[in-house]
């Protein structure tokens, strides 16, 4: 453990290193960020990440966290949860909530509940009306390096009332330590996406990727010339066990393969710089208000896992 930094309130950070089988990660406290992730032999990071705190809580703020306590974007920043309708923060154009809010899990120190060379869990409290949201919850974030070489992170999200969840790792990806993306190659094995409107909302349609730019059920380049991404893709119609849904290709002949058990996975291009892509495994955007999406609803009874794995070839 090292410390990386103070918060502009005064709040110490550190940082966390995991390395395994080629991998070494490095997690911080803030917002469980993954600041910087990197194979054996690379001279570069994986994910993009900053070794200045305060970008962290500037433009950088989502990038490498883990965001919620519910990811993407709520409608009118309102939803109805156990028959009683709950206000949460519109920091998303004044309208919207985004990220679960301005003081979202990206923005708190978690604390560290076990940490050894190849692991690392992380712990954070959310009191009951914290950012809106019902319930006291306990979200307990475990990183880990097995072979393969594979990162692996399961957050789970525990209440003590009925709640919503709907967490995600944010981090930004470029496989070949450029500043751009377009010698990286993009597969998703999705059928379907969610369109959204001028609020970059989820309409509440599904539609077929065939014939589409949004279509990456094959291999395809991520030339500038694509229509702008910034949508979920919907894998599933509920949680599963963990499956392989996408992979990215870089012209460094690395490969990374994405698994999760959630039923989508947003993908955002970061326009207008370009320079990395966001690729978030979550249940599907603004559930609790579009009939027919998967529910993100927590109880007592039935806490949430969500589980990804990054794995790595060359």
């Amino acid at each position: 453990m090292t410390p990386f930094g103070t918060t502009s309130n005064g709040r110490g950070v550190d940082a966390l290193t995991l390395s395994a089988h080629g991998l070494t990660a490095t997690v911080l406290t803030l917002g469980a960020i993954l600041q910087d992730l990197r194979l054996d032999g690379i001279p570069y990071s994986l994910t993009v990440g900053s070794n200045h705190l305060s970008v962290y809580e500037g433009a950088m703020k989502y990038c490498g966290s883990i965001v919620g306590p519910v990811a993407n974007r709520i409608s009118n920043a309102t939803a109805t949860i156990d028959q009683t309708t709950h206000h949460f923060d519109a920091n998303f154009i004044g309208k919207h909530t985004l990220h679960g809010g301005t003081n979202g899990t990206q923005a708190r120190i978690w604390q560290i509940a076990h940490h050894e060379p190849d692991r690392l869990d992380l712990t954070l409290d959310l009191a009951h009306g914290d950012g809106g949201f019902p319930g006291n919850r306990c979200v307990t974030a475990q990183f880990d390096i097995t072979a393969g070489p594979i990162l692996r992170l399961s957050i789970t999200t525990k209440t003590d009332a009925p709640s919503i969840a709907n967490l995600t790792n944010h981090s930004y990806w470029n496989l070949d330590g450029t500043d751009h993306m377009r010698d990286h190659c993009l597969q998703i094995n999705a059928a379907t996406y969610l369109p959204t409107d001028h609020d970059s909302v989820a309409t509440g349609v599904i539609a077929p990727v065939l014939k589409t730019p949004h279509d990456f059920t094959a291999q395809t380049s991520l030339t500038l010339g694509l229509t702008p991404l910034d949508h979920t893709f919907c894998l599933s119609d509920q949680r599963r066990a963990l499956t392989d849904v996408l992979q990215l290709k870089g012209a460094s002949g690395i490969t990374m393969s994405v698994a999760t058990t959630e039923a989508g996975i947003h993908i955002f291009d970061n326009r207008p710089t370009y320079a990395s892509i966001a690729i978030e495994a979550q249940g599907w955007p603004d559930a609790p208000n579009k009939r027919g999406f998967p529910s993100i609803a927590i109880t007592p009874d039935a806490p949430t896992t969500q589980i990804t794995q990054w794995r790595f070839s060359r």
